[in-house]
């Protein structure tokens, strides 16, 4: 036990009061830092593309690299918070993601990028940003909620800074100086994780990492294994290393859920399919404004624009939800959300006028104020809390890959066509397509469990049949979620 843990269980709780808004606030910090990092790349699109000689495909490869990191390094985040603590995890996160930019800030060609800014200040960010809201779920119960509701504002605060930060120091000294500097900016993500000390509370209050129930069926199952065989047998240890991979698998990457519940499968195809496109705004809208003649500053404005509605839409989208009213039926404000996401980009197809386009940034920002705060909400309702965090980790890494692709293959759309509207006549396609996936499957499957309940009803009681509509809502709406409660990276 270390010596910040020790103090911690000597002392009084240290959760919802006290250093724990210390906590929360290196949160904000570490949100705006590492998630609202990745929109100022566009900013540096077009500089990059004179620089190295890049087309629109090859360039666009390095910031989806970084977001697919972002997000797909969640399992192997969780294996390293368990191993060494939230505080570490972080501070390493930190290190790696200044190392990464500084080393970006002296790369020679287009794919030594793809290494430095995306692999590994993705990694790095990755690991600040989701032990960072991890160690929230150890200094928060009551509040929890309201904490992670507060802390995911950072996000659009870094939607909004980022851009223009990015923008100066681009005009000012270069993308190179500003790629060096933005190394010592990510570098603070190791203040933060300073700031969260490790502390031991009451085992009621801590994420459950393992069910007493699979520990028991594993030691159940080694000793039925080990039953007149020696533990040193070559084909005991083979089938023992394969149930502890199988074991790890179930555990981060939760297959079994998949293949079993049918919402949480149309949900986790639905907005995969949806990563396809749902970046491509973030990623092509600075230089398509410029493409256009819009100046580099008002283009670098119109991503900040997003940003800035983001902070109030967000948190009120997130209280709007969960209102009793919207209860097992958030799935269909999400779905609108991404509706409405696909149907605001033919705005930039129209026109590409700066009054426009702004129009289009306030009612996309609108939209994604839906999506960000909805997106792991629904996640909650259509998987049981207790496997949360295995379904969590299939997910991001389903939605890492699609976006991975999405924008490299847009961009060679654009590099065939020489035409930037089919970024938006993509990202319509996919948006609009994996909106329409979910709101039909969900609408079929929820007649379904209704006839089937019915059918049950009868069975049951066929001198007198009652209907009871039955809710979609988890049972223990009171359950304490785990660590990894609100990961809003989009």
């Amino acid at each position: 036990m270390s010596r910040g843990e020790a103090a911690g269980r000597g002392s009084a709780k240290p959760q919802d009061q006290g250093w724990a808004w210390m906590v929360l606030l290196a949160a904000v910090l570490l949100q705006g830092l590492t998630l609202g990092f990745p929109c100022c790349i566009g900013v540096f699109f077009t500089d990059l593309q004179h620089e190295f000689q890049a087309s629109n495909s090859q360039t666009s490869w390095f910031p989806s690299i970084m977001v697919a990191v972002l997000h797909g390094g969640g399992p192997l985040c969780s294996i390293l918070v368990k191993r060494f603590g939230c505080r570490f995890v972080v501070m390493l996160g930190g290190l790696l993601s200044g190392l990464g930019m500084v080393s970006s800030s002296f790369c020679k060609s287009i794919s030594q990028l793809y290494l430095t800014a995306g692999l590994i200040t993705g990694l790095g960010s990755c690991f600040s940003f989701q032990a960072g809201v991890t160690v929230l779920g150890y200094y928060f119960v009551r509040w929890r909620t309201l904490a992670n509701a507060v802390a995911s504002t950072g996000v659009s605060l870094g939607f909004t800074l980022w851009p223009l930060l990015s923008q100066y120091l681009l005009d000012e000294m270069g993308w190179r100086n500003t790629f060096l500097i933005f190394g010592g900016i990510l570098l603070n993500c190791c203040v933060c994780g300073a700031i969260m000390r490790p502390i031991q509370l009451a085992s009621e209050s801590l994420p459950q990492s393992a069910k007493p129930e699979e520990e028991a069926g594993s030691r159940a199952e080694e000793a039925r294994l080990s039953n007149g065989a020696s533990p040193h047998h070559p084909t005991l240890q083979q089938h023992t290393r394969r149930t502890k991979c199988f074991q790890v698998l179930q555990k981060y990457l939760a297959f079994d859920i998949f293949c079993q519940n049918k919402g949480y499968q149309i949900y986790t195809i639905g907005v995969t399919w949806m990563m396809m496109g749902f970046a491509l705004p973030h990623v092509y809208l600075v230089p398509y404004a410029i493409h256009n003649g819009v100046e580099e500053r008002k283009a670098a404005l119109l991503i900040s624009i997003i940003g800035f509605i983001n902070i109030f839409i967000r948190p009120l989208t997130g209280l709007l939800s969960g209102h009793r009213v919207f209860t097992g039926r958030r799935i269909y404000l999400f779905i609108l959300a991404v509706l409405l996401c696909g149907l605001s980009n033919f705005i930039c197809v129209i026109s590409a006028e700066f009054s426009v386009l702004i129009l289009y940034c306030v009612i996309l920002s609108i939209a994604m104020s839906g999506v960000g705060a909805l997106t792991f909400q629904v996640l909650m309702d259509v998987v049981e809390m207790e496997r949360f965090s295995s379904a969590l980790g299939l997910f991001t890494i389903l939605e890492s890959i699609t976006l991975l692709i999405g924008p490299p293959l847009t961009g060679l759309l654009v590099d065939i066509t020489s035409d930037y509207h089919y970024v938006f006549y993509n990202s319509s396609f996919f948006l609009i397509s994996a909106a329409l996936f979910m709101g039909l499957s969900f609408c079929a499957l929820e007649k379904k469990n209704k006839l089937r309940e019915a059918s049950k009803a009868r069975l049951d009681n066929p001198s007198r049949y009652q209907y009871s509509e039955t809710s979609t809502e988890p049972k223990a709406e009171n359950q304490s979620p785990p660590a990894v409660e609100y990961i809003t990276s989009i």
